[in-house]
């Protein structure tokens, strides 16, 4: 690495995480599921809209950051895992206070929504693909219980996709250093061949 004189990596390209991807389908069905099942006017409605593009907006930023932050980088990445955390809670909470059914991890219907996302993330990077990007899980017109549970599903998703990014995000630390560490490691090598 050093004398390869790129002192800042490339960096960004968050659009193509499929933890990006899966938080910026949980924070669109979010704002449909707060629009149609939560008052608009409650603390509950904001925070779970909030929560759910915290997820999104932290992704992105910890994307940017990593130039020149790999700590920063692994700290929103945590936060936006964090964020979405706090949003299946609230679903939870949704569930367990009107008395609607919690589905199991394993049950027939979560299965067939991690089913439908796996199947799904192919077409999601075909900017041509006709299929209603907006709402691909119905969630419009879903009950309280399935658009819920759904959505529960896709937190989980989110949050497995996000564990993942920062194992790897760890790691490349450990191996490489941040940008102090470069920048060191640049500077000696310039250095030694002056």
């Amino acid at each position: 690495m050093p004398g390869e004189g790129r002192l800042i990596p490339p960096h960004g390209g968050y659009r193509k995480l499929r933890s990006f991807q899966c938080a910026q389908l949980v924070y669109d069905a979010t704002v449909i599921f707060c629009d149609r099942f939560v008052e608009k006017r409650s603390r509950t409605h904001d925070q779970m809209i909030q929560a759910a593009r915290s997820g999104v907006q932290n992704i992105a930023e910890g994307s940017m950051a990593s130039a020149t932050s790999k700590k920063s980088e692994l700290k929103l990445t945590g936060v936006a895992r964090a964020s979405l955390e706090e949003l299946l809670l609230d679903y939870e909470d949704f569930l367990r206070q009107r008395g609607l059914r919690i589905w199991a991890k394993d049950s027939p219907e979560a299965l067939a929504v991690r089913g439908k996302y796996r199947s799904d993330r192919s077409e999601k990077s075909d900017p041509s693909d006709a299929s209603d990007r907006s709402d691909p899980y119905r969630i419009a017109t879903a009950s309280p219980e399935v658009a819920a549970n759904t959505l529960i599903c896709l937190i989980n998703q989110a949050s497995y996709l996000l564990g993942r990014q920062l194992q790897k995000l760890e790691q490349s630390f450990l191996d490489e250093g941040g940008f102090t560490e470069r920048l060191y490691r640049e500077r000696q090598a310039r250095r030694r061949n002056q």
